[in-house]
């Protein structure tokens, strides 16, 4: 059985009405282990669930408003429900970023999308820049026949002066990696305020995508959850 392309567009409109949209997709190998679909068994292709720029933001900020008591990890929270709802729809299983044990969700995006990492680790996208997001992925048991994803132009490879490695006070991002700790101390100091309210100053001095750029109350509550660490 084959997933069609009017089940696709019906996923792609039930995604939209949310903010989401479809990150690509891919077929697993079959000499992989793939995660299990609905019923149990392996999964013959994924479709990734994510975001361009800040779209989803009022429609999480509504669900929000709506919630009797305070919910521990709302976006994803949210997150599993919007899409689980409509993997339920669609005969598809949805799996999370955050699912333990972890899936592969980078690897799987650059199935999908063949994108690359930026000096920030984020994937950067030709036209978001940083400014997207993976939400989650729909495991179908059919097989799902995408055309295979063209090599993205990787951004940071026609970037000489590289900004996003200059503007942290604390020099979080190096080539020697992520200096969490050093991060996490600044974000969370005195003088981390201007992350703090309005998200991290490396990732928002990149030039590219900027029109995607999420707005600060946007920035300000991912930053809060990682200051929460």
């Amino acid at each position: 059985m084959i997933v069609s392309r009017g089940t696709i567009d019906g996923i792609a409109a039930a995604l939209a009405a949310h903010g989401l949209i479809l990150r690509g997709g891919f077929r697993f190998d079959g000499d992989e282990a793939a995660p299990g679909g609905a019923s149990g068994s392996p999964a013959s292709s994924a479709l990734l669930v994510g975001q361009a720029g800040a779209a989803p933001w009022p429609h999480f900020q509504r669900w929000l408003g709506r919630q009797p008591r305070p919910v521990a990890n709302p976006l994803d929270t949210w997150s599993r429900e919007v899409i689980g709802a409509v993997a339920r729809e669609f005969g598809a299983r949805a799996v999370s970023p955050s699912d333990r044990p972890y899936l592969p969700f980078q690897q799987w995006a650059t199935r999908a999308e063949g994108l690359k990492p930026s000096p920030l680790g984020i994937l950067m996208h030709p036209e978001y820049g940083l400014w997207h997001a993976y939400r989650g992925a729909l495991l179908f048991e059919e097989e799902i026949f995408l055309p295979e994803p063209h090599a993205a132009i990787h951004l940071c490879d026609t970037c000489t002066e590289k900004p996003c490695m200059k503007s942290c006070p604390v020099d979080a991002y190096s080539e020697q990696g992520f200096a969490h700790e050093a991060c996490l101390d600044h974000v969370r100091g005195p003088t981390g305020a201007p992350c703090r309210t309005g998200g991290c100053l490396d990732r928002n001095v990149c030039p590219y995508g900027a029109d995607y750029r999420y707005p600060p109350e946007a920035q300000a509550f991912h930053m809060a959850a990682f200051a929460r660490l």
